[in-house]
């Protein structure tokens, strides 16, 4: 069976959906964007790989991180990118397509492009684009901003229509896709999001990363991946003043983008020193740099809600270290460490509680130690692909 596996991001956790797929001896496309400033999977053959997979980059505009935060140029760009997609897809004609984290306006020509060749598509639901554009433009541009949304809205109603099946990563999603779209919850199948904990082994905070850094011997609050809208670079820069006396303490940012910039600027306005930031890394180095860590950071914005699951969190869980997250409560990486004992959770908006957290875990290894025990634990039971992709095995061969 040919398997197109779009992830617009180029995350790392469906790389290992295409791998395993293609090990059970499908003919397996992954493709993805170029020229985003987001942290990669591995995206690239390996020899243990089958060979049936492939891995192909669709280019997008050069400048499209440059004018990420220019609606207008950024929807040009994102435009052409979806119709260089659907020209790969009329060429290659897969008999599926599984598509996540992608914008509306590029998903809507793969949609067309999968049905007019023969393929089934599936929807992958990562989060809402179109709700939350519709939310942001009303409030920048009152009247035309709801009808630039409700356009956005019409879009995803023909797409959930037009596919086979709809894949959503939380139970949350389900009333969302029934009540904002009327998709009938008997077409959606619940998939939540995994960590490749294959290749991400909990590792010693000494290690050559971390040596590499100056950190090794220091206590590290450490931040990993986007900072974009739907956070709150604040609470970083606050949680590095809180402990800027304490010269064994250091706050890790590794990202890029508009947050990264602005805690750069902020941190050297307020002469801060314990406040480290860097460009991301290899998916490679992903597993020591989060060993790094003696707690690793997640923070989202309250408007976020249950449409985002930060994909960070489900990699953070395989380090074997405590978790403090600043997210809305009833968001799924929240729940997940409060079940699963495997860290603090505040709401997004209580800076006290966020930084009386982070003094506690400072001051407290033993519960550190036995939080870190049961994230890996937990990551040890659930993330393993091979169940997995077994279940998406079953949606994409279904036939509807």
């Amino acid at each position: 069976m040919k398997i197109l596996v779009h992830d617009y991001a180029g995350h790392g956790f469906p790389t290992s959906l295409s791998r395993a797929l293609a090990a059970r001896g499908h003919q397996v496309v992954h493709a993805f964007a170029g020229s985003l400033q987001t942290p990669r999977g591995d995206l690239r053959r390996n020899p243990g790989d089958a060979e049936t997979l492939e891995f192909r980059e669709i280019p997008m505009d050069p400048e499209y991180t440059r004018y990420k935060y220019s609606f207008r140029r950024r929807r040009s760009m994102e435009i052409r990118y979806g119709q260089e997609a659907a020209e790969f897809v009329r060429s290659w004609k897969p008999d599926a397509v599984l598509s996540g984290n992608t914008p509306t306006e590029t998903q809507e020509p793969i949609t067309r492009a999968t049905v007019e060749s023969g393929g089934r598509f599936y929807y992958w639901v990562q989060d809402f684009y179109s709700l939350a554009v519709d939310k942001l433009l009303r409030k920048k541009i009152p009247v035309a901003g709801g009808f630039i949304g409700a356009w956005y809205r019409l879009l995803d109603s023909r797409q959930f229509k037009r596919s086979s099946g709809i894949v959503a990563i939380t139970e949350d999603f389900t009333p969302i896709l029934e009540g904002e779209f009327g998709v009938d919850p008997e077409r959606v199948s619940v998939v939540p999001n995994w960590a490749v904990i294959e290749e991400l082994p909990a590792l010693p905070k000494d290690n050559p990363w971390a040596q590499r850094h100056g950190l090794a011997d220091k206590f590290v609050f450490l931040y990993s991946g986007t900072i974009g809208m739907k956070h709150n670079p604040a609470m970083l820069l606050e949680l590095a003043k809180r402990f800027q006396t304490q010269p064994e303490v250091m706050v890790v940012v590794v990202s890029e983008g508009i947050g990264a910039e602005w805690l750069r600027r902020e941190s050297a306005a307020a002469g801060l020193n314990n406040l480290l930031l860097l460009p991301y890394q290899t998916f490679a180095e992903l597993p020591a740099v989060l060993a790094t860590g003696d707690v690793l950071v997640g923070i989202l914005e309250e408007d976020a809600g249950v449409f985002s699951v930060p994909s960070k969190t489900l990699s953070y869980l395989c380090a074997a270290r405590p978790l403090l997250l600043a997210v809305p409560q009833e968001n799924l990486a929240a729940r997940i460490t409060r079940e699963q004992g495997a860290g603090i959770t505040v709401q997004p908006r209580d800076l006290d509680g966020f930084l009386a957290a982070a003094k506690f875990l400072h001051a407290s290894p033993d519960e550190c130690a036995e939080f870190g025990a049961k994230a890996r634990a937990y990551a040890e039971e659930t993330f393993p692909i091979e169940k997995t992709a077994s279940t998406f095995e079953r949606i994409l061969t279904a036939k509807p």
